[in-house]
């Protein structure tokens, strides 16, 4: 992490779970003087200012703008092109703006065709971090202390604007790791899109049946881990699923064809190719986990 990082004033655009996190992590780590917040709600900004998380709320773009080193978008990623073009013409010429969208190609997208020639200080980014719950009383210091935070960097992208924002992810406790925006929407599909689709469809689907109140009464352990993200943000993750529908559909694709398989099983009465599916998901599951206890030993 770069000594030298110091944040005069940061503006975080939705400041909810991940923008209030950035905010309060980068408090605490004393590298920011000023954190001015912009949303939708006035209620949202008031909650955020009263419990610390922003020092400041601002109603007009200028005003918030104004001497900024900083900005950070973290509303829902169908907001983007719009917060983009709220907050374009009153960029300053030496800030940065970033973003903590779960998909990237609609994002940059959106900053190419809005940013103008502040385009080259726009430096995509994603914290793999997060929780079901939402809003700024969700949000902590810690929440990206030892969790990746991706960075999809275009070649264009000013080198400076990039040490900036991955020196602020790194204050905050993160490691960065840098992909491009399309290998990034093809492994967020698999690994969390997919997974968030099929828990809101469980439960979505288990809520619609007759006995709905019998089948949760007896809902345990297992039904709640698997569901758990199920609980979160509905706008957020509408936004991501849409914005990589492409990547989501053929992942989903795939999962359909692995379901396919195993009914066949079942159908079949296949005990050894059941077990054999179970076995080598479990010995892929224990591996990864085994990786991420020796990465967090390090």
């Amino acid at each position: 992490m770069s000594p030298d990082l110091k944040l005069a004033k940061l503006v975080v655009a939705g400041v909810g779970l991940i923008g209030g996190s950035f905010a309060l992590a980068l408090k605490q780590s004393g590298r920011v003087g000023r954190v001015v917040g912009l949303g939708r709600t006035r209620a949202s900004l008031e909650r955020a200012r009263a419990l610390g998380v922003i020092d400041e709320s601002a109603d007009d773009a200028a005003a918030a703008l104004a001497g900024a080193d900083l900005v950070m978008l973290a509303m829902p990623v169908g907001q983007t092109g719009v917060v983009l073009g709220r907050i374009a013409p009153h960029l300053d010429a030496g800030t940065v703006v970033t973003d903590a969208g779960s998909t990237k190609q609609d994002v940059v997208a959106a900053a190419r065709a809005v940013l103008g020639a502040a385009w080259t200080r726009f430096v995509p980014g994603h914290p793999i971090a997060g929780a079901e719950a939402s809003g700024a009383d969700a949000a902590r210091a810690d929440l990206f202390r030892g969790r990746k935070t991706v960075i999809t960097a275009a070649p264009e992208t000013d080198a400076r604007a990039v040490a900036l924002v991955t020196a602020a992810w790194e204050a905050c406790g993160a490691e960065v790791r840098a992909m491009s925006a399309a290998e990034h929407d093809e492994v967020f599909a698999a690994v969390s899109h997919l997974p968030h689709l099929l828990a809101f469809a469980l439960v979505h689907e288990l809520a619609g049946q007759p006995n709905a109140a019998t089948l949760f009464e007896y809902a345990a352990g297992g039904f709640r881990d698997f569901t758990r993200i199920a609980s979160s943000h509905p706008e957020m993750w509408r936004d991501i699923c849409l914005a990589n529908r492409e990547r989501l559909a053929a992942a989903l694709d795939r999962y359909r064809g692995e379901l396919g398989e195993i009914a066949r099983m079942l159908a079949a009465g296949d005990a050894a190719g059941i077990e054999r599916v179970f076995a080598e998901a479990r010995a892929a599951r224990n591996a990864w986990l085994a990786r991420i206890e020796t990465e967090e030993r390090k």
